[in-house]
C-alpha cells in the first residue's frame, strides 16, 4: 500500500517535470517580432538553466530520497517566480540596438513551462494548510510584482500593452468585478431561499433544477443577445429605467443573463448542504424548542457551511469567467480586452485581457479557501 502511495506520488512529478524539460527543448520561449501586429521569430535563450532545473526534478521524482518533495517544490516555486524573471532578461539583451517597435512576445514554450511549474508547485503544496499555500502563491506573486515595480518585464511586449493600456485596464478590471459581485449577491439572495423552499418540497426538486439546468445548456453568447430585445422593450416602456442606465445593452442585461446561469449551483449546494446536517440534530434542536426558522440559522446554516461555501466559490469563479461575453453586449469588463485584440490581431491585447481574468479568478477561489479555512477553525 505504502508503496503504491509512493509512486502515486512520484508520478506528477515525472509527467509535469518531462513536460517542462520536453517544452524548454523543442518549443520557442519568446516570439521576436518587428512590430505588435506581425507574427516574429521564434528562439529560445537560457535554455541550459531550465535543462538543469528540470533534470533535478525529474531524479527527485525517479530516486525519491528522503526531502525530494521540498526541493521539487522549491524548483516549482523558483519557476514559477523565476521564469517571467529569465524571459524579462531575454527581452532587454534582444531588445538592444533593435528597432524601437520590435516586440519580444512570450511564446508557446514558456506558457507550459510555467504552466507545468505551476502545477508541480500546487501539487507538492496539496496536503498542507492553507496559510501554507497562500504564503507560497503570495511570495511568488510578490516576487513578481516587485520585479515588476524595478522594471525588470519592460521589455516584453505584454508589459508594454499593459503599460499602454494601464488607465482602461485597471478600470475594466473594477467593471468586472463589479459585474461579478453583483451577481454574486443576487444569486445569494435568489438562490438561497429558493434552494431552501426545494429542499423542503422534496417533489419540486426535479422541476426546478431541471428548469435551472436547461438554462445552463443555453450557450452565453446566445442568452446575451436574446435578452437585448426584451431590456430595450422594458427602456422604451418605461422612462425611468432608460434614464438609469438599465437598457438592450450595458450591465443590466449582462447581470440578468450571469445571475441566471448562476442559480443552479447555488440552489444545488444550498440543497446538498441543508441536506448534509444530519436528521438526528435537527430533530435534537426541535426538541430544544426552536422554531424552524431558528433550526435553519442556529443548526443546519452552521453545520452545512462547509458546502454552501463551495457553491459559492463556485459560482464567484464561473461568473467571473462567463462575464467575458458580456462585453460584446456593452457592459465592460475585461472581456473588452479580448475581443478588442482578436478584433485588432493583437495577440497581447488578448494575453493581457486573459491573464486578467485567470489572475481575478485564482485571487478569488484563495480569498473562498481562506475563509473556509478560518471559519472551520473557529467552529
Amino acid at each position: 500500500m505504502s508503496e503504491t502511495r509512493t509512486r502515486g506520488e512520484a508520478l506528477p512529478i515525472l509527467v509535469l517535470s518531462t513536460t517542462a524539460l520536453l517544452a524548454a527543448a523543442f518549443l520557442p520561449m519568446v516570439h521576436v517580432a518587428p512590430n505588435r501586429l506581425l507574427a516574429g521569430v521564434p528562439t529560445s535563450p537560457h535554455t541550459a538553466w531550465l535543462f538543469a532545473a528540470w533534470g533535478v526534478a525529474i531524479v527527485c521524482g525517479a530516486v525519491r530520497f528522503r526531502g525530494h518533495g521540498v526541493v521539487v517544490a522549491s524548483i516549482g516555486w523558483l519557476a514559477v517566480a523565476g521564469l517571467p524573471w529569465l524571459a524579462g532578461m531575454s527581452a532587454d539583451t534582444i531588445l538592444d540596438g533593435a528597432a524601437r517597435t520590435t516586440r519580444v512576445q512570450l511564446a508557446s514554450g514558456f506558457w507550459v513551462t510555467w504552466l507545468a511549474a505551476a502545477l508541480l508547485l500546487l501539487d507538492r503544496l496539496r496536503g498542507t494548510r492553507v496559510v501554507v499555500q497562500a504564503g507560497a502563491w503570495g511570495a511568488a506573486l510578490a516576487v513578481v510584482v516587485a520585479l515588476t515595480a524595478t522594471g525588470a518585464f519592460d521589455g516584453l511586449a505584454l508589459v508594454r500593452e499593459w503599460q499602454a493600456q494601464r488607465a482602461p485596464f485597471a478600470q475594466a478590471v473594477v467593471v468586472h468585478v463589479r459585474l461579478a459581485a453583483i451577481t454574486l449577491v443576487l444569486a445569494v439572495l435568489t438562490g438561497g431561499p429558493l434552494g431552501w423552499w426545494v429542499w423542503r418540497r422534496r417533489r419540486a426538486d426535479g422541476i426546478v433544477v431541471g428548469l435551472l439546468a436547461f438554462l445552463q445548456t443555453v450557450p452565453s453568447l446566445a442568452l446575451f443577445a436574446l435578452l437585448i430585445g426584451p431590456f430595450a422593450w422594458l427602456a422604451r416602456a418605461w422612462p425611468t429605467l432608460g434614464a438609469l442606465g438599465f437598457g438592450g445593452t450595458g450591465a443590466a442585461p449582462a447581470v440578468f443573463a450571469l445571475w441566471l446561469y448562476a442559480l443552479l449551483p447555488v440552489v444545488r449546494y444550498t440543497v446538498a448542504g441543508l441536506g448534509a446536517v444530519p436528521e438526528d440534530a435537527r430533530d435534537a434542536a426541535r426538541g430544544l424548542g426552536m422554531s424552524r426558522l431558528q433550526v435553519l440559522w442556529r443548526v443546519q446554516l452552521p453545520l452545512g457551511w462547509p458546502v454552501l461555501l463551495a457553491g459559492l466559490r463556485i459560482v464567484a469563479v464561473q461568473t467571473i469567467g462567463l462575464a467575458v461575453v458580456a462585453a460584446l453586449i456593452g457592459a465592460g469588463g475585461l472581456g473588452r480586452f479580448v475581443f478588442l485584440g482578436i478584433g485588432q490581431g493583437a495577440i497581447d491585447m488578448v494575453l493581457l485581457g486573459t491573464l486578467g481574468i485567470i489572475v481575478l479568478a485564482l485571487t478569488v477561489d484563495l480569498a473562498f479557501q481562506v475563509v473556509l479555512a478560518l471559519t472551520e477553525r473557529r467552529a
